[in-house]
């Protein structure tokens, strides 16, 4: 079923009126508590718990994570989990939190979270009498005229005290006189002046200085009070007071305008002449906060600003300014000085709750629980909340100024592991002020990906007649994720053909995929097996797939080298050479068995080793050893020689073979103790000279019965053909290089005297 773009747009609205439905109904009022001020750390407010209507376990099990956020952001309480009390973190000075305001309330919220709710409560601060009335200045002059009439009122400075309600400022009282009383007056502020009465005339000849105690008492129990001396000083006559020609001043000042600003200068005007024209300006029932933060000329009237203003704090000031001439008289007006706000104050992220890590699959995660204000007001205090916009994350309101970061989809750790948002919060002043708070999200690992070989099969080759344990190659798998997840191990899986022993012949290193034949493979028997290879990730649940690999053998040299001297085949192993041999004399021949075939069988003969260098040589094709210049006596009598022959394979396969040669005299030779080579060589030496002796005989006999028929002279008188079957082969022997036949010829006529011996048959063979 599919459903149309508008149709999700329905649903997506309907989700959205469940879920601000759920978050009105999250939020609500819950208690209203109070506490005097100046109470100790750890004192009990009230029971939040009770309040809540949960269960004391309930609260522990939700408040893990459970938040007091104060308006102004100063941790004042805290909840005790286990009771559900709300307690006082630090004591509270109710004067340094609302000042003069009355009643002094401290907003906060409760934050719970599974579910998530607000609560909203009040906390009000009672005042306790702990600040005593005080005066502005130790001294109060007041010039009064001689002339003054009986009742003339007189104001007084009032006395300032931070107490509030029945602690604040009640009376004053003045010391005992003959002169003056006091009279109280009450403002429309609320506030109490006192107002000095004349009670009797002055004369200035009799008394010119009065001096009076005032006191100002609170109603605090017991009271405090405070003095300060006044001190009246009696002028001559002057019968014109100043003139304000008006009784209100307004004016606008900006929050960033700098100290040392103009404000404004109110004038009064007097008809009096010399001293009693002449003006003096003074701040009048002005509060110490007002004496920092502007000042006034005494003589121009010119108001100047003292020090920085802050909307934020105050919004706006009640100045009143008394201008007095030269004989007493005196007449205030008011000056309303209205700050206007700029937007200095940039906007702020308090972050209540956050999550670092969330896991890759999972959908609509909350990341962080956080709110935002602004100190300033109207268009500079409203503000807009953003996230970058290529991140898989949307910001939610909740209740009030607070919000929520969620995911908005599943991630993939694989695809970007780690997300660095930004949460921006900007006003909507001139200039626009905003505020950046960074968080880092790490995506956690989920198993999700299986591993993946770098090739879909692998082709191994073996060279036959190999090394049991020999490493015949390696395979390889990688795995996107991460940990354990992709910590692969590798295993053999069933071959395709049951009937291949695989578990035989092969084995795998499971943690690096190397491959090791078992057995020693022979080319004959098996020239190419398959298998298959398994990779699986140590994740929950574990992923695994599979690779082929086909191992084929190689033709291979399967047996070394054999040599052998000729003579050691028939259990000799040392050979004769006489003293007077010629060079090139034949000693011996060294034959070598090689049983492989083609290139892998051709051989070559070296002499690796001898007593006596350059006395012999091998020959490199066939192994024959012989003599390499005359014999000598110097030459020692026994002669050590060591002939190596290769093969022409790859790696090229050798052996060696160690001779032992006597050099004798002929005579020596002759007595040398007969060895089974010599008993057969005399043996036969024995016969054939006997064999030559007797044909040698017969050929006279036949010579003499027939001399009148001699043959020709150029001719052999034999048989037809060569001389037959008595040819000697000597080549079983090893001692010539191949088989040699001689013919024996006696010559009539006039060669009868030349005698042919051994005349070897083949031409080019060098006679001995």
């Amino acid at each position: 079923m599919e459903i149309g773009g508008a149709g999700v747009l329905q649903i997506r609205q309907v989700l959205l009126f469940f879920v601000l439905l759920g978050m009105s109904q999250a939020g609500s009022d819950f208690g209203r508590f109070s506490v005097a001020e100046e109470m100790q750390s750890g004192s009990i407010v009230g029971n939040l718990a009770k309040d809540l209507g949960l269960e004391v376990g309930e609260l522990s099990f939700r408040g893990a994570r459970a938040r007091v956020v104060c308006d102004d952001n100063e941790k004042h309480l805290h909840l005790d989990l286990l009771t559900g009390d709300l307690l006082i973190n630090d004591k509270l000075d109710r004067e340094e939190m609302c000042g003069s305001t009355e009643p002094c309330v401290m907003h906060f919220q409760m934050v719970l979270e599974n579910p998530l709710q607000f609560f909203q409560a009040e906390l009000h601060i009672k005042d306790i009498n702990d600040h005593s009335p005080t005066f502005l200045d130790n001294e109060i002059v007041i010039k009064i005229s001689e002339s003054t009439t009986i009742g003339t009122t007189f104001l007084m400075e009032s006395a300032q005290d931070l107490d509030v309600g029945s602690n604040s400022l009640q009376n004053y009282t003045v010391s005992p006189n003959s002169h003056f009383y006091i009279k109280i007056q009450d403002s429309d502020d609320g506030k109490i002046y006192p107002e000095l009465v004349l009670h009797r005339a002055l004369d200035h000849e009799e008394e010119p200085e009065l001096r009076l105690t005032l006191v100002a008492l609170d109603g605090g129990n017991p009271p405090r009070s405070g003095t300060t001396l006044v001190l009246i000083k009696v002028l001559d006559i002057n019968d014109n007071a100043p003139q304000f020609p008006q009784r209100l001043y307004e004016v606008q000042v900006l929050e960033n305008a700098p100290v040392g600003s103009w404000i404004i200068t109110v004038s009064a005007k007097d008809l009096d002449a010399g001293n009693y024209g002449k003006i003096l300006y003074t701040f009048f029932h002005a509060s110490e906060d007002i004496r920092k933060t502007f000042e006034i000329n005494p003589i121009s009237g010119e108001v100047h600003l003292r020090s920085q203003l802050d909307f934020e704090v105050v919004q706006s000031y009640t100045i009143n300014i008394q201008a007095t001439d030269g004989g007493g008289l005196s007449e205030e007006c008011t000056l309303l000085v209205k700050v206007i706000d700029t937007n200095d104050n940039p906007p702020e992220v308090i972050i209540s709750s956050i999550t670092k890590i969330i896991p890759e699959n999972a959908a609509e995660t909350l990341v962080a629980l956080f709110s935002v204000r602004d100190q300033d007001s109207g268009e500079n205090g409203r503000i807009i909340c953003s996230i970058q916009d290529d991140l898989p994350f949307f910001l939610k309101p909740t209740f009030k100024n607070f919000f929520t970061l969620v995911s908005d989809k599943a991630l993939d750790r694989e695809e970007r592991a780690e997300y660095n948002i930004t949460i921006t919060v900007t006003d909507m002043g001139t200039p626009r002020l905003k505020t950046e708070h960074n968080t880092t999200v790490l995506v956690s690992d989920v198993n999700d990906n299986a591993p993946a070989f770098t090739q879909t099969s692998y082709t191994l080759w073996v060279r036959e007649n190999n090394s049991p344990a020999l490493h015949i190659g390696s395979v390889s798998a990688t795995d996107t994720d991460a940990g354990a997840n992709a910590q692969v191990t590798y295993s053999l899986l069933p071959p395709p053909d049951p009937l291949v022993p695989l578990a035989s012949l092969v084995s795998i290193n499971p943690d690096n995929g190397h491959l090791f034949a078992l057995t020693s493979l022979d080319y004959e028997a098996l020239r190419a097996f398959e298998f298959r290879v398994g990779a699986t990730d140590r994740g929950s649940p574990a992923q695994q797939p599979g690779a082929g690999a086909r191992a084929r053998g190689g033709r291979q040299r399967q047996r070394a080298l054999r040599a052998l001297p000729a003579a050691e085949r028939l259990g000799a192993c040392t050979e004769l050479v006489p003293r007077a041999a010629e060079p090139g004399y034949l000693v011996t021949k060294v034959v070598a068995v090689d049983g492989d075939a083609g290139q892998n069988a051709w051989l070559s003969y070296q002499l690796l080793k001898a007593t006596e260098p350059g006395l012999f040589g091998v020959w490199a094709h066939n192994g024959e050893v012989r003599t390499a210049r005359l014999l000598s006596e110097r030459d020692a009598p026994k002669q050590r020689l060591v002939v190596l022959v290769k093969d022409n394979g790859e790696p090229p396969l050798s052996a060696s073979v160690t001779l032992h040669v006597l050099l004798v005299d002929a005579e020596a030779a002759a007595a040398a103790p007969a060895d089974p080579l010599t008993v057969y060589l005399v043996v036969a030496l024995a016969s054939v000279s006997s064999l030559f002796l007797f044909s040698v005989l017969v050929f006279v006999a036949v010579r003499l019965c027939r001399r009148g028929g001699a043959a020709s002279a150029g001719r052999c008188p034999v048989a037809e053909g060569h001389f037959p079957g008595h040819l000697v082969d000597v080549s079983g022997t090893g001692t010539l290089s191949q088989s040699y036949q001689y013919e024996v010829c006696l010559m009539g006529g006039p060669g009868t005297n030349e005698f042919k011996f051994l005349k070897p048959i083949i031409p080019n063979l060098p006679l001995l």
